[in-house]
């Protein structure tokens, strides 16, 4: 999403201007050197782990054979998305750090934040997606492997990144006709109209996804009380297969709550603030930009912790076995 330069302050001891005229420019704020290098280090590592991270999970799925389905292309749109957050959103915030004023050219100024506001609409597209890949798994197994194919994964995939990229040329247009002063790239200061952006490419996609994931619990409850009911041979054999199915989607269910955690604090706090004349903190909301920052990191984590054969993956990977080319099609469940 879209944050302020985060490491604005408001203990300064002198005011200093960005550039010489006083009417159009913004005010240059300093940052002790030890909030700054402990800044750095923490985006620093944020970033490397974020990469690290969600490259394991790309390796993997592109790896081995086992994982090349349906949900698991959805899970690699969401960790390419999460890598690119971490090798250009992150590593470009740091470049704006160096300064609190932005003394390169304002499109290179764009192009940052349109990454940023893309990069966090496709994950919550693909999060979206993700949820009708459970409903079809969980709701409607019969129906499952005609409707959720690859190629139907693939239409999902282009729709998120198509409509993401949408989103991010959106930002560019109005921050071509924002009237900002001069020598700041990314601003607080969300107009009303833009609100409407935050509730197409958040809320909504938000509300579709918990209205769904509410569905299939209830509809795993019914399914849970119906085989407990039963002594059906049949019926215990397809059990089996349909508490697969509730275990990944209790697992994707904690990704997008995760991210819900991480991201709706900023959504919201950017939201209000122009309703209430902007009397949240700056401090409050540079917070909260970084707890949505730090989601890109925290999915390869959940999967390595509630996903046996992701773990067994990475440790192939990390291990260098993959290089000896005859664990493709290794078991890993």
């Amino acid at each position: 999403m879209e944050p302020e330069f985060i490491f604005n302050r408001t203990d300064v001891k002198d005011i200093h201007l960005c550039y010489e005229s006083e009417n159009v420019s913004c005010i240059m704020e300093i940052t002790p050197s030890i909030i700054r290098v402990l800044l750095y280090l923490f985006l620093g590592s944020l970033s490397v782990l974020t990469m690290c991270g969600n490259l394991l999970i790309i390796i993997s799925i592109i790896y081995f054979k086992q994982l090349h389905t349906p949900a698991n292309y959805l899970i690699l749109s969401l960790a390419v998305a999460d890598l690119l957050v971490g090798a250009l959103v992150l590593p470009f915030i740091i470049a704006a750090s160096v300064s609190s004023c932005w003394h390169l050219a304002d499109l290179i100024c764009n192009i940052g934040r349109s990454l940023d506001v893309s990069l966090s609409s496709s994950s919550i597209l693909n999060l979206c997606f993700i949820s009708i890949d459970r409903y079809y798994a969980v709701c409607q197994p019969l129906r499952y492997r005609t409707k959720m194919n690859s190629h139907a994964a693939v239409i999902m995939i282009v729709v998120s990144w198509g409509v993401s990229a949408l989103v991010g040329i959106g930002v560019i247009i109005m921050g071509l006709n924002e009237g900002k002063c001069e020598g700041k790239c990314f601003s607080f200061h969300m107009p009303i109209s833009s609100i409407t952006a935050c509730i197409l490419s958040f809320y909504l996609p938000a509300i579709i996804m918990l209205s769904i994931y509410l569905k299939i619990f209830l509809v795993a409850q019914r399914q849970a009380r119906s085989i407990k009911n039963t002594n059906c041979q049949s019926i215990k054999s397809g059990a089996s297969v349909s508490k697969m199915e509730r275990k990944a989607t209790k697992t994707l269910a904690i990704v997008m709550g995760v991210f819900l955690i991480c991201w709706t604090p900023f959504v919201t706090g950017m939201t209000l603030n122009p309703l209430i004349n902007y009397l949240i903190p700056i401090s409050v909301i540079e917070t909260f930009t970084l707890l949505g920052w730090s989601n890109s990191m925290l999915n390869p984590f959940v999967y390595a912790f509630f996903y046996s054969w992701f773990r067994a993956a990475f440790r192939m990977i990390i291990s260098g076995k993959i290089f000896q080319g005859r664990f493709a099609n290794s078991k890993l469940f």
